[in-house]
């Protein structure tokens, strides 16, 4: 039990990253004139992280029969993060930090919910229940009173 919540821990720190990544994003945009050329920027710069990162841990390095072993959709990954950069970009200087991340957390979650009920991407199936959804529906009331506050 302790370690899982060293793990909540682990998230939450994580979870504080995101609105400081918006706003540095936000004023990245500012700087370099467009939200995709902020967005491709702090792609670049997470990307050479991961790869001293990838370096210094000494992780296997994947082979060509691994990456075409692949199912074609895990590169959709990519994407959705260039995606979910770029739209926090846009949409934190015009709603703020709390009503973009209130959204974003409330899209996660209701995504994340039917992923579960569904096991969606060889995903563990985790059951809809009241319990659970009667929390999505308070991510997103909270989401509404921020934006209307």
């Amino acid at each position: 039990m302790r370690a899982e919540w060293a793990l909540v821990l682990v998230a939450l720190v994580a979870g504080t990253a995101v609105p400081v990544q918006f706003a540095v994003n936000a004023q990245l945009r500012g700087a370099v004139g467009g939200p995709v050329s902020a967005a491709a920027i702090s792609f670049l710069v997470g990307t050479v992280a991961l790869l001293v990162a990838v370096l210094w841990t000494q992780e296997a390095r994947p082979t060509f029969a691994d990456l075409s072993g692949a199912p074609w959709w895990v590169w959709a990954g990519g994407f959705l993060g260039a995606f979910y950069v770029a739209a926090s970009i846009v949409l934190t200087p015009r709603l703020g930090a709390a009503t973009t991340i209130g959204f974003i957390i409330s899209g996660q979650v209701l995504a994340s919910i039917i992923m579960d009920q569904f096991g969606l991407l060889n995903l563990p199936v985790h059951a809809v229940t009241l319990l659970r959804l009667g929390g999505a529906v308070l991510v997103v009331v909270g989401a509404i009173i921020v934006l209307r506050s």
